[in-house]
């Protein structure tokens, strides 16, 4: 079994060094810059809260070309990025290539096979001019919703903070070989990863505080407990989740507990800066559009109102270009 996991961040090196670790398949890396020098020379390091600390040599390259046709290809980049390496997973693609997107937000794919009235439609704010969609192909796409938190220390070098959970799930609801095949592979890692019937509704439970805390904390530079129980931020937020929550039953989707709930569960975190919030303290590329430009795009085509939604799409844009990190 060969797997490519294209980004060697803190998800995609989490995923390889215990994958390499368990010698259950073949695995690589494809990465750039200190990452990819630091991966070849030293090998790739994970130390984990619960003490768990160790390294194991890794093939790491900077062109797919090096690799040839695969099994898995993991995408493990964050979505903006998706567009711009779509064409350099070519060589890694043969005739029975899953491509797995482990990334936040609403895929790319999410349409395909979806019966209604967006069936088939491609999300021109995650997926600009279809992209993906034509290079890639949505039939070899396979849902995965991460849970670990994980981060990268120093080049070559994974820190795990939390979370063993990866969601694994096919688009039409197969419990197909593909699936169970890699969720296999993910257990024999130490992972819990069960197969799900109804991927899309899992990529909506974790995006659903997401794409209310992550653009609010950009916003305010808070932290997730204060966005959470704050007078004026907490309210917010309801609103926004509750205009979501709209958009996501108009396509099927149920969440299984109530707004408040779900809220109260964020503020149990504690003083927790969303990926958002780091993103743009360390100027880079922030999910606008995974995480809250889909779900208005989605309300638009289904002509569902969601002021609040707009409101805050538009100030978020603002503010990650004033900050460089939005296009």
């Amino acid at each position: 079994m060969r797997i490519a996991v294209y980004g060697a961040g803190a998800i995609g090196g989490l995923l390889a060094a215990r994958m390499v670790r368990a010698q259950q398949a073949e695995i690589a890396l494809i990465a750039r810059g200190a990452q990819l020098e630091a991966l070849q020379t030293r090998g790739l390091t994970l130390i984990a809260a619960g003490g768990e600390h160790f390294t194991v040599p890794v093939r790491a390259v900077a062109e797919p070309a090096e690799l040839g046709p695969q099994d898995y290809v993991i995408v493990a980049v964050k979505a903006p990025a998706g567009p711009e390496i779509a064409p350099r997973l070519a060589p890694l693609l043969g005739p029975d290539t899953a491509v797995v997107t482990a990334q936040n937000g609403i895929p790319w794919w999410y349409f395909y096979r979806h019966p209604g009235p967006l069936e088939n439609r491609v999300l021109e704010s995650v997926d600009p001019g279809a992209v993906q969609w034509r290079t890639i192909g949505p039939e070899r796409a396979l849902g995965c919703v991460v849970y670990p938190a994980a981060e990268v220390v120093e080049p070559g070098v994974v820190r795990w903070v939390e979370g063993d959970r990866f969601l694994i799930g096919e688009p039409s609801g197969e419990l197909s070989t593909r699936a169970r095949t890699l969720a296999r592979l993910l257990q024999g890692a130490g992972f819990k990863a069960p197969v799900r019937p109804r991927i899309r509704e899992d990529i909506w439970f974790k995006l659903w505080g997401n794409l209310a805390f992550n653009p609010l904390s950009a916003l305010t530079l808070e932290t997730l407990d204060r966005l959470a129980t704050g007078p004026e931020t907490r309210p917010l937020a309801r609103r926004m989740m509750l205009e979501a929550q709209e958009v996501a039953a108009r396509l099927g989707v149920r969440f299984p507990l109530d707004v408040d709930r779900r809220i109260d569960g964020a503020a149990r975190v504690g003083a927790h800066k969303t990926s958002m919030l780091q993103d743009l303290e360390r100027g880079r590329r922030m999910e606008v559009d995974a995480l809250l430009g889909a779900v208005v795009e989605i309300a638009e085509r289904l002509d569902i109102p969601v002021p609040t939604l707009e409101v805050v799409l538009a100030l978020l844009k603002a503010r990650a270009r004033k900050a460089g990190c939005y296009p």
